[in-house]
């Protein structure tokens, strides 16, 4: 039985994908300004934040998209938000040139803005809302629901839950605090990618410690998949088109080189 996962990409992207779908994605780690080691890779770049990497390999594997390279920086950056417009603008620069497009795969993420300024000062795309929860449950669907009183959990975050919520908030060491941070919370909702029991039990166990309802809500990859696929097939005509102007150059050099020998 295929996982859900696979629901979020249409029966015509997996057929185009044939063979090519079972292949993973190019997947480098760095650190912001990291370069790709290879030169001249061409098609998609695809810089996202580490917390992204499991969804997106997914989406370029059953797509078959083997023209995009996946490039992650690490998922602490969004402990100190402040920071990531600059490690996203110099790896957007380390790499510049090198691909037929580049993809940001961050939302706002708490940079108050500024990443966008960013991004559209280095005229590179980035995924629409402010942040995950967002553009997993589809935007439009996020700010319809308007949800205050409500903490949320993607995979990523029910899997790394002591890393990025219970330790960097001392809870591990003051227990104590938690009605202070989450007194003001009437639920916990587990935004689900992957129709996975053991994740939904771990989410409801985060629930429980936290003294918050519980709510399961399955998205798959909402608008990630969307955006994604748009810049893959930006990339690919690009390719195409300047793989055609590429051999047509070398023909017109072979003609010219022929006439001066004749």
């Amino acid at each position: 039985m295929p996982a859900r996962d696979e629901e979020n990409v249409s029966a015509s992207s997996r057929r185009r994908g044939g063979r090519k779908a079972r292949r993973a994605a190019h997947v480098v780690r760095a650190a912001p300004g990291g370069r790709i080691a290879s030169g001249g890779t061409g098609g998609l770049l695809v810089i996202a934040c580490g917390a992204l990497a499991r969804e997106i390999r997914s989406l370029v594997r059953l797509n078959g998209w083997d023209h995009v390279t996946l490039l992650c920086l690490p998922a602490d950056l969004h402990l100190v938000p402040e920071k990531i417009p600059d490690a996203v603008a110099a790896t957007v620069e380390a790499n510049r040139g090198r691909f037929a497009e580049i993809l940001v795969a961050y939302g706002d993420c708490g940079t108050g803005g500024e990443l966008a300024r960013r991004c559209a000062a280095l005229g590179v795309e980035m995924l629409p809302g402010a942040h995950c929860y967002a553009f997993f449950s589809g935007v439009d669907d996020f700010a319809a629901r308007d949800e205050p009183g409500t903490f949320y959990l993607t995979d990523f975050l029910v899997r790394q839950f002591d890393a990025f919520v219970w330790k960097p908030l001392g809870l591990d060491r003051h227990p104590e605090l938690k009605d202070a941070y989450f007194g003001h919370y009437d639920k916990l909702v587990h935004l689900a990618q992957m129709d996975d029991p053991a994740l939904a039990e771990a989410a409801a166990a985060a629930a429980a410690r936290l003294g918050l309802a519980f709510e399961r809500r399955f998205t798959g990859f909402g608008d990630l998949a969307r955006v994604l696929e748009a810049a893959a097939g930006t990339a690919a005509r690009r390719e195409t088109v300047s793989g055609g102007e590429e051999r047509g150059g070398a023909h017109r050099d072979k003609a010219q080189a022929a006439r001066k020998s004749g």
